[in-house]
């Protein structure tokens, strides 16, 4: 699918011209089906994989240092991993690159299949954390090329709406896999859902078959890798509305997410138990599937930044509540909460990625934005482990909630770029031409 700044835009996809608007128009698109399909296994499988992970090792250990071990043990090769990832993603074929890295998680889970059934002692943990290694080294190339490859699969009108449909995948997979995940490890143990896990993997890998070749962009002559990387990263500097939402995400969801917690919080606090757990871990994500659904009729495209910001705000809220909730129930409701207050921040966030991005670029711009959510994710997990260690696993997770508070004000006083921001189409198709004239002073035409 070519694309070209100029009067009377006429794109073509899939053999479809002139596709209508709506909240289902991208789904007249074969490839986009195939991707979507894609994304909800692979979804499936890793947020699942998550909750057994998480359980696994606490009820190895007992120690909830050991959790945010885990997350800094995939978040290290992965985050090392992601500007070179989305170097490659901008250079190669991004079908081949997801099947590859696939293939990879498909492997590791047969290894965790293995690990669960065999009786290896004290090594057990050593040899999960090596596999849990391996997954994270497919992540950090697997991310930024299937980023690239969402916003070539629609014409750039409806990239709006394919965003908040891929949004709402990821988010109804992330509400079924953590409450499966829980189920499963509970009727059949750790290595039969290991097993599961890496099926749901491979039909993934099947769906990205499906999907036609898209074209690249040519690469400079004589680019090092590193000019490559470079260019990347000083694009996303030098945008306020990108790395004002990218930083807002960091910084909130390091201090304020609770997730890798959430297992103490199962076990010892409200005494719930692993299907507990999956009730836990999917409650945030029911509560964003409420805002993807709104918003595919919907789309928050006027006020955006404005609305950005509030909802990281109500997150830090839904923290504080949870913390100091005794209830389960109660619990559940405040992850609900947060979860629709970060659906909000989902949608906006990648809308403004997907349309703020030249699609030479796509693949750099998304490894930029994977450090910045693999920062707060997983090395939120291991920030989260030494706060629960040192001052106790509810103080830990109140204090972060007040901590996000205030990096929402900051940003709010820092960032009156991303404050006024909208995304209503004049605005945007504005912004998408000039990055289009750009590119033609260069030489090249815009692919995607």
């Amino acid at each position: 699918m070519a694309r070209k700044a100029c009067g009377g835009r006429r794109l073509v996809a899939d053999g479809v011209t002139e596709p209508q608007s709506g909240p289902w128009a991208p789904f007249r698109f074969s490839d986009f089906r195939s991707l979507f399909l894609a994304a909800f296994s692979s979804t499936l499988g890793s947020r699942a994989l998550a909750v057994v992970l998480g359980y696994e090792v606490y009820e190895l250990t007992g120690n909830p240092l050991a959790l945010g071990i885990l997350g800094l043990v995939e978040a290290i090769p992965s985050l090392s991993l992601a500007l070179y990832g989305g170097h490659i993603a901008d250079r190669h074929d991004r079908r081949k690159i997801l099947r590859i890295t696939l293939g990879g998680l498909i492997f590791c889970c047969l290894a965790l299949s293995l690990l669960g059934a065999s009786d290896v002692g004290g090594v057990k943990l050593t040899l999960l954390y090596s596999i849990v290694f391996i997954a994270g080294i497919a992540r950090g190339f697997a991310e930024p090329a299937a980023a690239a490859l969402e916003a070539q699969v629609v014409p750039w009108e409806i990239l709006v709406n394919s965003s908040t449909l891929m949004a709402s995948c990821w988010t109804t997979g992330a509400v079924v896999g953590p409450l499966w995940g829980g189920f499963a490890y509970q009727q059949s143990g750790p290595a039969k859902t290991y097993l599961a896990i890496g099926c749901l993997y491979a039909i993934s890998w099947a769906a990205i078959t499906r999907i036609t070749p898209r074209p690249r962009p040519p690469a400079p002559e004589g680019e090092s890798v590193w000019q490559s990387v470079s260019e990347g990263v000083r694009y996303v500097l030098s945008d306020q509305v990108l790395l004002g939402s990218m930083s807002l995400d960091l910084f909130a969801v390091l201090f304020g997410g609770a997730i890798a917690l959430l297992p103490v919080f199962a076990r010892d606090i409200l005494a719930v138990g692993p299907s507990g757990l999956g009730m836990l871990n999917a409650a945030p994500t029911a509560g964003a599937l409420v805002t993807m659904l709104i918003a595919s009729r919907h789309p928050p495209v006027r006020h955006a930044g404005r609305n950005l910001i509030l909802a990281v705000a109500g997150f830090g809220v839904s923290m504080i509540v949870f913390a100091l909730s005794r209830s389960f129930w109660l619990s559940m409701v405040a992850l609900m909460f947060s979860g629709v207050f970060d659906g909000m921040s989902v949608i906006i966030r990648r809308a403004i990625i997907r349309l703020f991005s030249p699609d030479r670029l796509r693949g750099r711009i998304a490894s930029v934005s994977m450090i910045f959510i693999g920062s707060s994710n997983e090395l939120g997990a291991f920030e989260s482990g030494i706060t629960a260690a040192w001052l106790g696993t509810v103080r830990s997770v109140w204090i972060g909630g007040i901590l996000t508070l205030v990096v929402v004000a900051t940003a709010a006083l820092r960032a009156p770029k991303l404050r006024r921001l909208s995304l209503d189409p004049g605005q945007v198709v504005r912004r998408d031409e000039e990055v289009d004239r750009e590119l033609d002073a260069e030489g090249i035409e815009s692919a995607g």
